[in-house]
């Protein structure tokens, strides 16, 4: 990915990539972003869903919307967090977060096609739960006309990861009685917990059903 002023690594530089395999894997591994945005005057940062395409992030902007609408060419911030455990050191100055993030710049585009509306939904949903789209009822047109979304271009982006020991296991605190090292953290799905209100005898489809104990992320 090309270098720019807002993807250059200017702290801890070994930690960072501009490799777009690196992006492709932190974006895939999730499915929730924080969006960066000003809004009227003030900024805001707000957690929403994703999915993407080889050249776009799509994304639900609501908020972000708001201030499109005052100023197209305003840019944002999309982060993307995966936290793997602490880093323990035997000094707290050393200690750490194991992580994997990404980050991308741009001007978003409020999608206004119907036709590219509905494929970057299928992507969003896809992306969070696959074969959900085939399943369920798709958006009517009064849903879609309701609902916005936002195209970012993966064009500017950048990534960051943590992982490792701590630093401190050669330095002076390297004889301290105080136990150091790594403490891991996964997520994985549970067992599916079905609406109180669904009606007997709706069977639990098998694309939902084979992810419960499955790690996410």
């Amino acid at each position: 990915m090309p270098l720019t002023d807002r993807t250059r690594h200017r702290r801890l530089r070994d930690q960072g990539s501009l490799d777009r395999a690196d992006l492709e894997a932190i974006l895939d591994a999730g499915f929730v972003c924080h969006l960066g945005v000003v809004v009227d005057g003030h900024p805001m940062v707000v957690p929403t869903v994703y999915g993407r395409d080889d050249t776009h992030l799509f994304l639900h902007g609501s908020v972000a919307s708001r201030s499109l609408a005052a100023d197209p060419e305003a840019p944002v911030c999309v982060t993307v967090t995966h936290v793997d455990g602490l880093i323990l050191a035997r000094s707290v100055f050393e200690h750490g977060v194991s992580y994997r993030s990404a980050m991308i710049h741009g001007v978003p585009r409020r999608v206004t096609d119907p036709e590219e509306k509905l494929r970057g939904l299928r992507l969003l949903t896809e992306h969070a739960t696959p074969g959900q789209w085939d399943y369920a009822r798709r958006p009517s047109r009064k849903e879609l006309a309701a609902t916005t979304l936002l195209a970012l271009s993966l064009a500017e982006a950048s990534v960051k990861t943590a992982a490792g020991p701590p630093d401190d296991g050669d330095g002076p605190d390297a004889g301290l009685d105080v136990w150091a090292g790594n403490l891991p953290l996964t997520a994985t799905w549970g067992e599916p917990v079905p609406d109180p209100l669904l009606r007997t005898g709706i069977a639990l489809p098998p694309h939902i059903a084979g992810r419960a104990g499955t790690r996410q992320g």
